[in-house]
């Protein structure tokens, strides 16, 4: 366990969620796999704006618990590209907690790479769109 301190990440964060009783395990610490979905969902996000439509879950890259989540905790997930390809994207996903509110500490508790690849509404795997310059938005 990590006593460095840290600060949230000074951009907007992709998702950010609160976990309830009902998402931990028989430890009393949220489930590994719901952290799983959260960080698929928020890796989701950035990629199925750069496709400008549906994308796929293709591979889990890497993916390294670093410490527990706890009920309470205000868990935020920064999601960034880190590769665009021909029909994939894949994105870097970091987990944050903040806990302890009488004196409040942020600690990093899971890092990630996931693999999405474009589809169309049929299914099937498309070529990624040009990208939009920023400045068009």
């Amino acid at each position: 366990m990590t006593t460095e301190h840290l600060q949230l990440p000074a951009r907007h964060s992709t998702l950010r969620v609160v976990p309830m009783p009902a998402d931990l395990n028989q430890n009393g610490d949220v489930f590994g796999g719901w952290v799983m979905a959260q960080v698929d969902v928020a890796g989701a996000i950035p990629a199925m704006r750069r496709a400008r439509g549906r994308v796929a879950t293709v591979s889990v890259n890497s993916f390294q618990f670093k410490q527990a989540i706890s009920v309470g905790d205000i868990v935020s997930f920064y999601a960034d590209i880190a590769r665009v390809g021909t029909t994939s994207i894949t994105v870097k996903v970091e987990v944050y907690a903040e806990r302890n509110y009488s004196n409040p500490i942020i600690v990093k508790v899971t890092e990630a790479e996931l693999t999405y690849v474009a589809i169309d509404g049929s299914g099937n795997k498309r070529v990624l769109p040009p990208e939009i310059p920023p400045e068009m938005e």
